[in-house]
């Protein structure tokens, strides 16, 4: 580990992540982590951005439509299915279909394992269902790479099959898959949780609900356009504050790799240290009430955000920010744009969303809402 590097995000997530999701670009220090994410970072892009609306726009729309009406439901899992759907185009290029169920619980099983006491392969276990989960996930995208090999097309899995180093290298086929499953694991749950934050933030604030349909009725369109995106000013507000009140990563864990001094304290070599997002976001120094639901901290004039170069992190910062946090802008926007122009959102009144913390942040009820048509 060359440079200046005194943490490490692998020897953190190993212990926790090494056997589920091996090798991913969170799991990566230094040379190696700055290898694989300059290749990465193409799919990223904002011309492949632009050229996955196309795939996002329709998907959203035929999936808001065919949601329960006047009824409530569980939006958690809804939108946790769409999601996992419209990224399986854009990531991988090809429909679910009848896999959709099976590679969810896949992902499902393999997040949770994560999080287990005893990782002993013993049937019934935590442990057991996300290995099993793992080698499904495996299986999946392995059954698609040669045929990304032979085409190139503009989803992100053909993007990395066909990813050149300066030498013209290629990812080999183990680390195209650990970098997909990945991908797919980052940008589904991720999005899942920020997207239950927020529609549980517009059904407690109806007045947002009406601030945002008025932005959007403003651009005279029934489909977002790339250019369109950087319009909305208000819906972003929305999206920051979701992610300031409830990051779904709450704690980002890292392992010294050299005795250091920080703040007056010795920390030796190989300890482990955290830094708390959900404890940062709500620090009185930087945020004014920061326990209320409100998006104009984020607005030009009052900028709260801007006391510290730190201070909101919901993406981490420095070498290992979150490689989709534009995607993740995107695709929440995207998805605001369709629901709202469609939709009035509700829940039971006096209704407050109980939350599980670990490993995302997510409801822990499933988050009943109700959807009424405009």
């Amino acid at each position: 580990m060359g440079g200046l590097q005194q943490f490490s995000s692998r020897l953190a997530w190993n212990p926790l992540l090494d056997r589920l999701f091996p090798d991913g670009l969170m799991l990566k220090d230094a040379d190696a982590h700055r290898y694989d994410r300059k290749i990465l970072q193409s799919a990223f892009k904002k011309s492949a951005i632009e050229g996955y609306l196309d795939t996002m726009n329709p998907h959203l729309e035929r999936g808001l439509t065919a949601w329960p009406q006047n009824k409530s439901f569980f939006f958690q899992h809804a939108v946790k299915q769409l999601l996992l759907e419209v990224a399986a185009e854009v990531f991988l290029g090809v429909e679910m279909g009848d896999e959709a169920s099976s590679v969810n619980t896949a992902f499902v099983d393999t997040m949770l394992a994560s999080m287990a006491v005893f990782k002993i392969p013993v049937p019934g276990t935590l442990w057991y269902r996300g290995l099993k989960g793992r080698k499904h996930l495996e299986d999946f995208v392995m059954t698609h790479i040669a045929a990304k090999r032979e085409t190139e097309a503009q989803d992100i899995f053909s993007q990395i099959c066909h990813a050149t180093d300066e030498d013209g290298n290629v990812f080999s086929d183990s680390a195209v898959r650990d970098h997909i499953i990945f991908l797919l694991f980052a940008a589904h749950d991720t999005t899942t949780s920020t997207l239950c934050s927020i529609v549980y933030a517009l059904a407690k604030h109806p007045e947002w609900q009406q601030r945002l349909r008025e932005e959007y009725q403003s651009l005279g369109t029934a489909s977002l356009s790339y250019d369109d995106l950087s319009k909305l000013e208000d819906t972003k507000l929305v999206f920051k504050e979701a992610l300031r009140m409830y990051p779904p990563v709450p704690a980002i864990p890292r392992r010294t790799v050299k005795d250091m001094e920080l703040f007056g304290y010795h920390i030796p070599k190989n300890t482990s240290v955290g830094l708390s997002p959900l404890f940062t976001h709500y620090m009185e120094e930087y945020w004014s009430n920061p326990t209320q639901f409100d998006p104009e901290r984020f607005s030009k004039a009052r900028a709260e955000d801007k006391k510290h170069f730190f201070q909101w992190i919901p993406f981490g910062g420095g070498a290992h920010k979150c490689l989709g946090l534009n995607f993740a802008e995107v695709q929440t926007k995207l998805f605001l744009f369709h629901l709202l122009t469609r939709y009035n959102i509700s829940v039971k009144a006096g209704y407050e969303m109980p939350r599980s913390w670990v490993p995302l942040i997510f409801p822990a009820d499933g988050l009943p809402v109700t959807f009424t048509p405009l």
